[in-house]
C-alpha cells in the first residue's frame, strides 16, 4: 500500500503534476487554486476538446484500489475536484461533485473512450465542501464509488476503459470550466491492492 497525506515539507517524488497550478502548498493536505477556464472534456455534446485541468498523479499497473479525499470551496458553475485515472487525453475517468448553482451540486463521473466523453450525474442539494472517491480496477473494468464525510461508500458506476496497455496515471484533479478559479485541497491519496472481488 502507498499513502500520501501531504503533511511534509516537499511533494513526494513519486507524484507529479499534469498541468501544474501556478502555486501550491503543503500543510493540512496539498492546497492549490485552479486556473480560470480549465477543464477535462472531449467532444461529446459541446464539441470542444479540453485537457488543461490540473491533476496530481502517479503511475500504477495491474489491479488496484485508489482512494482520494478532497475538500474545496467551489464558487462558480462546474467548479470541481476529485479523482482521476487516465491513459492519455483520449482515455480517462474522473469523478467529482460539481457546483451547479448555490444550493445544488451534481455528483458526477465522466468516462472518456476513443476521445468521446460521457457525463453521469446525481443531484445533491445543499452545501458541500468535502468528499471522497474510490476507484477499483479488475482487468480493464473499474468500480467507481463515493462517500461523503463520515458516510458509507456508495456505487457511482461500473465502467470499462478501452486500450489500457500500460500504466495508468492515477490521483486527484481539479478544474474550473467557466469560472476564475477556486481553492481546493487534496487531503490524502491511497493506492492498495484491489478490493473489488470477482463475482
Amino acid at each position: 500500500m502507498r499513502e500520501w497525506r501531504f503533511d511534509g515539507q516537499t511533494l513526494p517524488a513519486e507524484l507529479g503534476w499534469l498541468n501544474p497550478p501556478t502555486r501550491w502548498e503543503l500543510g493540512a493536505g496539498l492546497t492549490f487554486r485552479t486556473a480560470p477556464k480549465t477543464d477535462f472534456w472531449q467532444r461529446t455534446h459541446y464539441g470542444f476538446r479540453r485537457d488543461d485541468g490540473h491533476a496530481l498523479v502517479t503511475p500504477v499497473t495491474g489491479d488496484f484500489t485508489l482512494t482520494v479525499a478532497v475538500s474545496f470551496e467551489a464558487r462558480d458553475q462546474y467548479d470541481q475536484c476529485g479523482l482521476m485515472a487516465r491513459v492519455d487525453e483520449q482515455c480517462w475517468v474522473k469523478a467529482s461533485a460539481e457546483l451547479e448553482h448555490p444550493g445544488l451540486f451534481r455528483l458526477g463521473s465522466v468516462v472518456t473512450n476513443a476521445g468521446y466523453s460521457d457525463w453521469a450525474t446525481q443531484d445533491h442539494e445543499g452545501t458541500l465542501s468535502e468528499s471522497s472517491y474510490r476507484l477499483s480496477r479488475r482487468g480493464d473494468d473499474f468500480l467507481l464509488e463515493h462517500a461523503f464525510e463520515g458516510g458509507a461508500w456508495r456505487q457511482l458506476r461500473i465502467l470499462h476503459l478501452f486500450g489500457v496497455s500500460g500504466p495508468l496515471l492515477v490521483g486527484a484533479y481539479a478544474c474550473s470550466p467557466v469560472g476564475d478559479g477556486f481553492e481546493c485541497t487534496i487531503r490524502h491519496l491511497r493506492i492498495e491492492d484491489s478490493i473489488w472481488r470477482s463475482p
